[in-house]
Parts: C-alpha cells; structure tokens; sequence
C-alpha cells in the first residue's frame, strides 16, 4: 500500500514539474494578475539571460519525467534537487505565500530519496 501512495504523489509533482518545464518552452500559462513586485523583477531577470529559462524547463521536464517512473525515481530526484532548492529560495524571498507547495513538494522528494536510499550508497562511497 505504501508503494502505491508513493506512486501516485510521485507521479503528482513529477507532472508539476513537467508542466512547469513545458511552460518555459511554450509559455500557455498566463501570468497571475496580482503578483508581488519582487516576483515580477525576478521574471524579468530570467528572461533577460537568454539560456537559463530553457536550462531550468530541460532540467523540470526531465528531472519530472525520470520522477515518475519508480525505477528512474532516485535519479530525477537528483535532477530535480537543485530546481526545487531555487524555487524554495526564490519563494523565501519574493513570494513567501508559494511555501506550502514547496514544503510538499520538498515532502515528497525527500520521502522518495529516502525510499530509494539505497541507490545513493553508491554516490557517497559505501
């Protein structure tokens, strides 16, 4: 049973992450209304560096569709790591009411790491 919850919240945030990525590339989002100024400054920014959008979008939409998959989880864990770490970072700052979704997806990346922690054994030398 517990193999079966797990699928399902990892199949849930792997296709956030997947939306996400595929909203960098063909921009079908529209953009919230009222969004904090900060926020706003920061979309500029990335925009303006022309490569790091595409960057980010590659690395979600991969990292979301190697989460899925259970044999391939612990491996887009590790490529959605990173990513999550500058959302969280990016939320902190600008946007402190996108934390609760953070700190679930947080949640739910560290219980797959720790499900699959005998895969990253290997990684640290043991």
């Amino acid at each position: 049973m517990k193999s079966k919850i797990l699928f399902v919240v990892c199949l849930l945030a792997g296709l956030m992450f997947v939306n996400a990525g595929l909203d960098k590339f063909f921009h079908y989002m529209p953009m919230p209304k009222e969004m904090p100024e900060k926020m706003a400054k920061m979309g500029m920014a990335f925009t303006e560096i022309s490569w790091l959008l595409p960057l980010v979008g590659a690395a979600e939409l991969i990292g979301g569709l190697l989460f899925i998959i259970p044999r391939t989880r612990a491996l887009g864990a590790l490529i959605l790591l990173p990513v999550l770490t500058g959302i969280l970072l990016t939320n902190i700052t600008a946007a402190p009411s996108g934390l609760p979704i953070v700190f679930a997806l947080i949640a739910i990346i560290g219980w797959a790491m720790i499900e699959d922690r005998s895969k990253y054994l290997p990684l640290i030398g043991r």
